[in-house]
């Protein structure tokens, strides 16, 4: 009897635990979530219900004329031209150099490895700083190209120690040994047996790389002054920064003009934000499977 009222006693505890459990996540799901619905609601409502605070669960009055402002701006498709070849190239990039990199440091017969790793992890507590790295990006006459966009963050330490840590606990050496005796050697080893096991990890910093250059716009402030070469998040910024400069200047304009273009500018960083965010969030579906294995298996420690 006394063993059967404890079982009780716990299954009631576990079922309150999951009643507790249930209710925080569905509040940090609506704390997380509402923001971006509201953004999307927001993007096809009319720019006066907005601007009236109308817009809180549906949209209102349905229409299209925010993001018709922003696809009738032009330079926006250079923008997303320019974009995307920057995050596909600089993330194949990313990904060559961060396993060149983080293989050597995970095999034990690589002596150096423990003098690298030190100066790898030097780099993240201290850096040149923003003036001398520009002085080297000039010197190697980086400015103004589409490499400029890459070349100085080819590679992430943090990255390497996550992929290093992967390779070292999911491939073992008595892996290596067998390929060995098989005749393969270290390059064919990489290729053919470590990195066909490593899709998980090698998703995870694809998308790291990839999204950190989709939302790079601080690089092409720096580097890029060509109009041409600029991605996508600088066509996106100069246009909300011209709608301001023209709210600023409405003389001329009759009150009904001007509180109509007020309105529009209210909504216009909303299409903005979903016109600059949907692509990526399209390509995480594709690779869920993989980056939650990658982020649970990368993170364990040696």
């Amino acid at each position: 009897m006394k063993r059967n009222k404890i079982a009780v006693k716990i299954l009631h505890s576990d079922r309150i635990f999951d009643a507790v459990n249930i209710l925080l996540m569905c509040i940090l799901l609506l704390i997380f979530v509402w923001p971006l619905w509201f953004v999307l609601i927001a993007s096809v409502s009319d720019p006066s219900q907005v601007w009236l605070g109308n817009v809180v669960l549906l949209p209102k009055k349905f229409t299209m004329i925010a993001y018709k402002a922003v696809l009738d701006y032009g330079a926006i498709w250079i923008g997303y031209r320019n974009t995307i070849f920057y995050t596909v190239v600089g993330t194949i990039l990313n990904l060559v150099m961060t396993i060149c990199a983080a293989y050597p440091l995970s095999r034990k017969e690589f002596m150096p490895r423990n003098v690298l790793m030190f100066l790898f992890m030097l780099t993240m507590y201290f850096s040149g700083g923003l003036i001398p790295t520009y002085l080297v990006v000039g010197k190697l006459h980086l400015l103004n190209t589409p490499w400029a966009m890459m070349i100085p963050g080819a590679v992430s330490i943090y990255n390497i120690i996550i992929t290093k840590t992967y390779f070292v606990n999911s491939i073992p050496q008595s892996m290596q040994e067998a390929a060995e005796l098989d005749g393969a050697n270290s390059f064919q080893f990489m290729t053919r047996i470590v990195l066909p096991l490593s899709k998980p990890i090698l998703a995870v910093i694809a998308l790291y790389y990839a999204v950190g250059h989709w939302n790079d716009f601080f690089t092409a402030l720096i580097y890029i002054n060509e109009k041409n070469l600029m991605p996508l998040q600088s066509f996106l910024r100069d246009l909300l920064m011209t709608n301001k400069m023209s709210l600023s200047n409405m003389q001329g304009l009759d009150a009904a003009a001007s509180e109509a273009k007020l309105q529009l500018a209210q909504t216009l960083k909303y299409s903005a934000i979903i016109v600059s965010t949907v692509p990526v969030l399209c390509i995480y579906p594709f690779i869920q499977k993989y980056f939650v294995k990658g982020v649970m298996i990368g993170s364990i420690k040696e």
